[in-house]
């Protein structure tokens, strides 16, 4: 197939047993490598529905100004997608900010805000989302993306992220583990799929320190899982399950998904391994289990893969053999 331009290959994204990692009998780990679409994260398929969904509806033209507080994969996306549709992207962003995600944004053209003033929660989140607001008053043809309350970031995984899966799965699925953020793709994969297979478990995973489940805020260093708000799109009555995973356990699972599958993946992934590994004991056999890996490896090289943590790896995988 030949596509017409960058944004036609988002999708598409194959599925991996992850015998090596989980080769416990009767149970069988797919993987959705979501880090295959161009962009590098799952982050792609809402980024472009969102706009194009937007074109549809007349409220994105072109020349259009979108914003967004963002300077992760979402950011990332939307970029490539606002060069795809000739529009302008302004992401707003925070002193975390990674240097490689800062430069894979300008080199797409985006424009960055930087806030640097804490508020009153200890960090940027509420500063980030005045100075969208103050984007928006002074360009009044700017339009906000809002990933957090907005209901097609869900929609996203319902249409297409689920019917993927559906169709590439021969026998049901029992388990949907899947980390959160806004928790659009968790909902949305987990109602397109309950569509189809409505016994479906759905796990959440967070991060230790995140509060989108009420837990105490805390320090979090992985970008990619647990929020500083609770996202609007949350609703818990769909999660049977929350398991939350500290950084620790997240970077192991990482270097761990790196070492036995091949699979250079980014932190929440790391998440979802440390969490699939907390559920096994508990699941009935047979059981398939299905997670997604949200995006690759390259953009954690100064978290996750540094050569100190590489070593410290080594040094507990010994010593939990020894």
């Amino acid at each position: 197939m030949i596509h017409d331009s960058i944004t036609d290959c988002v999708g598409g994204t194959p599925l991996v047993r992850l015998r090596r990692l989980f080769p416990q009998e009767g149970v069988e780990v797919l993987a959705k490598l979501e880090m295959l679409n161009p962009g590098g994260s799952v982050k792609d398929r809402s980024a472009r529905y969102i706009v194009e969904r937007g074109i549809a509806d007349g409220m994105i033209r072109p020349g259009t100004h979108i914003v967004e507080s963002t300077s992760g994969n979402f950011g990332v996306a939307l970029a490539m997608v606002a060069v795809r549709y000739g529009l302008r992207f302004t992401a707003v962003v925070d002193p975390n900010a990674s240097r490689t995600n800062l430069r894979i944004l300008r080199q797409y053209g985006a424009e960055i805000e930087m806030v640097r003033e804490v508020d009153s929660a200890g960090g940027y989140l509420h500063t980030r989302l005045a100075r969208v607001q103050d984007l928006l008053t002074e360009d009044p043809d700017a339009v906000w993306i809002n990933q957090y309350a907005n209901h097609l970031n869900w929609e996203t995984h319902a249409v297409t992220t689920a019917r993927e899966v559906i169709d590439d799965c021969p026998e049901p699925v029992d388990v949907l583990v899947a980390a959160v953020s806004t928790t659009g793709t968790l909902h949305g994969l987990a109602r397109g799929l309950r569509r189809v297979w409505p016994r479906l478990q759905v796990v959440a995973v967070d991060a230790v320190g995140s509060v989108i489940f009420g837990t105490p805020p805390g320090p979090r260093m992985l970008p990619g899982v647990g929020s500083s708000r609770v996202p609007e799109l949350l609703t818990p009555a769909e999660i049977d399950r929350v398991v939350h995973i500290d950084d620790a356990a997240a970077i192991r699972g990482c270097h761990r998904l790196l070492r036995q599958e091949a699979i250079f993946a980014g932190g929440s992934s790391g998440s979802v391994v440390a969490a699939v590994e907390e559920l096994l004991p508990d699941l009935p056999r047979p059981s398939r289990v299905l997670t997604l890996l949200a995006d690759r490896g390259e953009r954690y090289l100064d978290l996750v893969y540094t050569d100190e943590l590489a070593i410290e790896h080594d040094e507990l995988a010994y010593s939990s053999h020894s």
